[in-house]
């Protein structure tokens, strides 16, 4: 009998402070897929300072999808190609990731690398993309804002680099600045486990 194997998830994170919620969101699921037997590789972008900035070195050649890119985004590639799955934890900052996730993907999800092949390389992966949002959910749904944050992540993004696994997950009402100080720690217990759904969808 063949024994299982080990899920191996890439955890990106995506925010300036490691005492932020959106690092706590990160921890919480590290340790919930720690405690499932899973190997995680947790991306800090800030903490690894990722610089997101294209270059020339990281530009696509449509010409040449074999391009050899910067070694700094080489090394990202393999991270991606290594993980079953990919995770993003990030705030929703003007309905749209944080710049350094924007660049992330802009420099390492490449020509030749994440698209422009018959068959993806990155067919089969499963992809979560997981936002605090400061808005109630309401809002987001009656403006078509969460809608079109879906259809630019899990459709533009995702299932354009073949990953046909692939869900946005909002977690709302994450502004914990109007919130009285003894309230606080259950708002971000709820925000804790709202979270937890991205690894069960």
């Amino acid at each position: 009998m063949t024994a299982p194997t080990t899920k191996h998830t890439l955890l990106v994170v995506a925010h300036p402070r490691r005492d932020s919620l959106t690092a706590q969101v990160a921890d919480h699921l590290h340790g919930l897929l720690k405690e499932a037997g899973a190997t995680v590789d947790v991306l800090d972008l800030y903490t690894e300072e990722f610089d997101p900035r294209l270059t020339p070195a990281d530009e696509p050649d449509w010409e040449d999808r074999e391009k050899r890119y910067s070694p700094e985004v080489h090394a990202h590639m393999e991270r991606i190609a290594a993980a079953d799955e990919i995770l993003l934890v990030f705030p929703v900052w003007w309905y749209a990731p944080p710049a350094v996730l924007k660049g992330w993907i802009d420099r390492v999800w490449n020509y030749g690398f994440a698209y422009g092949r018959s068959r993806p390389r990155l067919a089969g992966k499963r992809m979560r993309w997981i936002g605090l949002a400061g808005g109630p959910r309401r809002a987001f749904e009656e403006s078509g804002l969460a809608a079109a944050m879906d259809l630019q992540l899990r459709t533009g993004i995702s299932e354009f680099c073949g990953i046909e696994d692939a869900s946005v997950l909002l977690v709302h009402d994450t502004e914990l600045s109007g919130v009285p100080h003894e309230l606080r720690p259950a708002r971000v217990r709820q925000v804790l486990a709202a979270s937890e759904e991205a690894l069960h969808s």
